[in-house]
């Protein structure tokens, strides 16, 4: 049944309305039997969804499966018991989660989603360690999206509370984002899980981040956003959390810091503020193992957490606020605090294609260069018919090698 839950997830494509097109069926082989026609009538698929059942076939999705195993890679999907029960609540819950480490570590356990700014200050780093911290010790699993800053310190902060931690990641597992942060990558596996709901070779995009923070808040309790400002993808983490009728708190900051904008708004709009490890706790007790006799935790000494969290992280010095950046990423003293920027993306170059690309569609992506092209071109450069050569672009864009862009022209990722 595997192999047909990642034939529909390729086909339905990211953020679907999962929960929708499921609820009028028993399983994902009741859909791959529907002819092409019954596809079409039952009026519950797009028109590019139904070009992709066209296109991708079940055995695609078997080589994937396969390579998958190969790897060492977990494929879980929702009949299986470690995806997370909170995230097949959701009404777009992927149908297929790629996973490194162990999932189940979600199963039956208070889950808090900790984001953030990738530029945060020495306070806000402080606070999500020492916050992670509490929470792992007190039994809870900490999820975040394996960022810089935030994101790194609250990974930190659940390991070294002896705790477990999962990173949602925005692309791939085989591909290498934030190798620089390698060292925490490979502990949150060994004391969590790495996950995606990406083909294992989807590169970076930008686009991919904001889809992949609804997994974050989805898979969770509840989410706190520690340093944001008003265009930190944190919020998008948030505004998917409250439309998930999920909890959403956050870290209150200075008025006058705009790095701070966007969490001080959030509690402005009536989200819950939170001022110490006391109040998520407290919260939520009724889900951690001990209940209230695990409130004394928050009380414990943190100090050690600002030297552990520098493992990850290092003190930037140029104004009175004292930035914090993983140790292989730093930057020369700047005069003020940087703007919140996406994560970097991959320069545009042709990639090597795996064993389950068919012929057609490497002969295709062999006639790609690195500026766009269009049908005609591609038709002059290989010679093959255009409806071959639109079924081969439909596989390469699935598998995420190449996009659409205005003027129907098509590039590499």
């Amino acid at each position: 049944m595997t192999a047909y839950w990642i034939w529909l997830q390729v086909c339905l494509g990211t953020n679907a309305k999962t929960g929708e097109i499921m609820s009028l069926f028993e399983s994902p082989h009741e859909i791959y039997k529907l002819t092409a026609d019954e596809k079409r009538r039952c009026g519950a698929f797009t028109h590019t969804q139904l070009d992709r059942f066209k296109s991708f076939t079940l055995e695609n999705a078997e080589g994937i499966l396969k390579r998958c195993r190969e790897n060492g890679w977990q494929v879980v999907t929702p009949d299986s018991g470690d995806y997370p029960a909170l995230l097949r609540e959701i009404p777009n819950y992927p149908p297929v989660l790629y996973a490194i480490g162990d999932l189940s570590c979600l199963r039956e356990r208070l889950a808090i989603a900790v984001v953030g700014s990738r530029s945060a200050s020495e306070s806000s780093i402080n606070t999500a360690g020492q916050l992670c911290l509490s929470l792992a010790k007190a039994g809870a699993v900490v999820v975040s999206g394996g960022a810089l800053g935030v994101d790194s310190a609250a990974h930190a902060g659940a390991i070294h509370g002896g705790g477990r931690t999962v990173a949602v990641l925005g692309c791939g597992l085989n591909v290498p984002y934030l190798m620089q942060n390698a060292e925490l990558r490979g502990k949150i596996a060994e004391n969590g899980a790495l996950v995606s709901e990406f083909l294992p070779d989807t590169p970076v995009y930008p686009a991919n981040f904001p889809v992949r923070n609804r997994l974050i808040s989805g898979m969770c309790h509840g989410t706190v956003v520690v340093e944001a400002n008003e265009r930190s993808g944190s919020l998008i983490t948030a505004r998917h959390a409250l439309d998930q009728n999920r909890d959403v708190f956050a870290v209150p900051g200075s008025v006058t810091d705009p790095s701070f904008a966007g969490s001080n708004k959030l509690i402005r709009d009536g989200v819950k503020p939170l001022f110490s490890s006391d109040d998520l706790l407290v919260e939520y007790s009724s889900l951690l193992t001990g209940g209230a006799d695990l409130l004394s935790v928050a009380q414990d000494d943190f100090t050690d957490i600002r030297f552990k969290a520098s493992e990850f992280v290092h003190v930037k010095h140029g104004d009175n606020s004292r930035s914090y950046r993983p140790q292989a990423a730093r930057a020369k003293p700047k005069a003020e605090r940087p703007r919140e920027k996406e994560p970097a993306v991959y320069k545009k170059q042709k990639r090597a294609l795996p064993d389950y690309i068919s012929k057609e569609s490497a002969a295709v992506y062999g006639a790609f260069d690195i500026e766009p092209v269009s049908m005609d071109e591609l038709v002059r450069g290989t010679g093959m018919e255009p409806n071959r050569i639109l079924q081969a672009l439909t596989e390469l864009e699935i598998y995420g090698f190449i996009m659409l862009i205005e003027g129907k022209r098509y590039t590499l990722l």
